[in-house]
């Protein structure tokens, strides 16, 4: 009989995080203080929960009702990076800058998209994976290395967590600069349509588990990457859920689950957001995105043409005064030399006078 109870009390200990880190089918609505809507979530809501909204809002469930499947949220204030975390994700990024790595698994390896793959749920070429590859591509693209793990981790269950633990481990032995779950939700497709940039994308959900010492630092990379998002691509991130439970994130400070769009919207268009979202993190990690390096690169080009240019006017300045010792015969040719190589953008074409001297 003592063991009976021994094994109970074991069981009840573990079942509780897991129930809390199962996004099952029960979808729950957020209400402000006066009733109204703030968002959706695939999954229970606990007290305690925060919630920083798309404007940047921060808000705490202080109420459930399980049997409505709703919660309610008092305001808290701003959202505000917490300044002990940032000072310590600043030193974890200048650590991330010497080599460029980023580890990616998905925990609910069943995740697909009803209108692209037919379902939500598939066991086999499941649609997370699409969008998982995807945003690896668009990592590579900027000079990070990916390691996207494709294990699975059937059934879409409480034990999922547990099982892909031992995968988020593995993948930390490399020492990468982040571990990011990527995941899809499951709510309604207009919760996350938006558009950047005149295209039609997939809004990104950040999701950061509560219970875990890394919890600080978690959130603030989640705060980092919609502050960037915000500036760079308004719309891109959709909002920072911060619940019970820990999804993995005590092993790294850096850990991070993505929901990449829904059930209810096109695969293509969570696939078409990554290059965005891989935009931002790169700046976030590294202080760098692709518009900045394409603006050195042509920065660099237009500056390397400058230098061509002026090595031949140097090599004509010396040319002119070998061949005529004359300082106006050297004027011309420098600009008949800085005309001709730029198409009359430096120097000027000399006149029908100069030509006939």
């Amino acid at each position: 009989m003592k063991r009976l109870w021994i094994l109970l009390l074991l069981l009840a200990v573990f079942a509780v995080p897991a129930r809390a880190e199962m996004d099952g089918d029960a979808v729950y609505t957020l209400y402000d203080g006066q009733g109204n809507e703030l968002t959706m979530r695939a999954g229970r809501m606990f007290v305690g929960d925060e919630y920083i909204s798309g404007d940047d809002r921060l808000y705490r469930v202080a109420s459930v009702d399980d049997a409505q499947k709703t919660a309610r949220a008092e305001y808290i204030g701003p959202a505000t990076l917490d300044e002990a975390a940032a000072t310590a994700f600043a030193s974890l990024i200048a650590r991330a800058e010497s080599e460029k790595k980023i580890a990616m698994y998905s925990t609910h390896s069943d995740e697909s998209y009803v209108p692209s793959d037919g379902e939500s749920s598939k066991l086999e070429d499941a649609g997370i994976y699409d969008v998982g590859e995807a945003l690896a591509k668009s990592f590579e693209e900027r000079g990070i290395e990916v390691v996207y793990s494709k294990e699975t981790f059937h059934p879409h269950d409480a034990g999922a967590y547990r099982r892909s633990r031992r995968t988020a481990e593995e993948l930390l032995k490399d020492d990468p600069d982040a571990l990011l779950d990527i995941h899809r939700d499951a709510i309604p497709a207009e919760q996350y349509e938006t558009e950047v940039d005149g295209e039609d994308v997939s809004m990104v959900r950040l999701f950061v588990g509560r219970s875990n010492p890394n919890g600080e630092e978690n959130k603030a990379f989640a705060q980092q990457i919609k502050a960037v998002a915000d500036e760079e691509y308004p719309g891109l991130v959709k909002d920072i859920y911060i619940g019970k439970g820990n999804y993995n994130q005590e092993l790294y400070p850096r850990a991070l689950l993505l929901e990449m769009g829904t059930h209810e919207i096109e695969k293509e268009k969570a696939m078409a957001s990554t290059d965005y979202i891989a935009d931002v993190i790169a700046e976030v990690l590294y202080g760098e995105s692709a518009k900045a390096e394409e603006s050195a690169d042509a920065g660099g080009a237009a500056s390397g043409v400058f230098w061509v240019i002026g090595a031949v006017i140097v090599i004509a300045v010396i040319y002119a005064l070998a061949s005529t010792g004359r300082l106006s015969a050297i004027w011309n040719k420098i600009r008949r030399t800085g005309s001709e190589m730029t198409a009359g953008a430096v120097g000027k074409k000399p006149d029908k006078g100069d030509r006939e001297r």
